[in-house]
C-alpha cells in the first residue's frame, strides 16, 4: 500500500515535469498538442478507490492549470476522465476480472486492450479539454480535427514512454 503511494507519488511528480518542462517546448503545429500527464491516471492500479482516481485526477490538472496559467480547463477534463475510468474499465474487463496489484500498462494487459482503453480515455480527455478551450461550435470540425490528431500524437507518445521506461513484469 505505501509502495504504491511513493510509485504514484514519483510518476506524478516526474510527469508533472515531463509535461512543464519538456513537453510544452515541443511544438508540433496548432493541431497536434501532446499531453502525455494524463499517463498518470491511466496508470493507477485497477483496484484504486473511485474517490481516490477523482481527487488524484483533480489535482494532476490543477497542478498542471497552475504551470499553464489556464483557468481550471486541465482540472476539469482530468476528472473527466477520473469519472470515466472506472465505466471505461469495466468495459473492457475481461471475464475473470482484473489481477488484484496490476496496473494497466501495454505490458502487463496486451497491445490489442492498452490500445482500446489508452486510446479511449485519452480521447475522452482531448474531446473534453478542447471543445472547453474553444468553448463554442462554430469551429467543430477544425477542433475535432485538434481532438483526433491530439489523441494520437499523446497515445504514441505515451506507448513510447511506457516501451522505455517500464520493465517486462509478465513471466514468459
Amino acid at each position: 500500500m505505501i509502495n504504491n503511494i511513493i510509485k504514484n507519488s514519483i510518476r506524478f511528480i516526474l510527469l508533472v515535469l515531463l509535461q512543464v518542462v519538456i513537453v510544452q517546448n515541443i511544438r508540433l503545429g496548432s493541431y497536434i498538442i501532446l499531453l502525455p500527464y494524463v499517463l498518470f491516471i491511466l496508470l493507477l492500479p485497477f483496484e484504486t478507490p473511485k474517490l481516490v482516481v477523482l481527487l488524484a485526477s483533480f489535482f494532476i490538472g490543477l497542478t498542471i492549470d497552475m504551470f499553464y496559467d489556464t483557468a481550471g480547463i486541465h482540472a476539469a477534463a482530468c476528472t473527466m476522465i477520473g469519472f470515466s475510468r472506472y465505466y471505461v474499465l469495466k468495459l473492457l474487463a475481461p471475464r475473470e476480472g482484473y489481477d488484484p496489484g496490476l496496473i494497466p500498462t501495454v505490458d502487463s494487459m496486451g497491445f490489442v486492450w492498452f490500445i482500446t482503453y489508452g486510446g479511449l480515455m485519452i480521447f475522452i480527455h482531448h474531446l473534453f479539454f478542447f471543445y472547453l478551450e474553444i468553448f463554442r461550435f462554430d469551429e467543430f470540425f477544425r477542433t475535432f480535427l485538434r481532438v483526433v490528431l491530439s489523441t494520437i500524437g499523446t497515445f504514441v507518445f505515451i506507448y513510447v514512454v511506457q516501451f522505455l521506461f517500464y520493465k517486462k513484469t509478465r513471466n514468459e
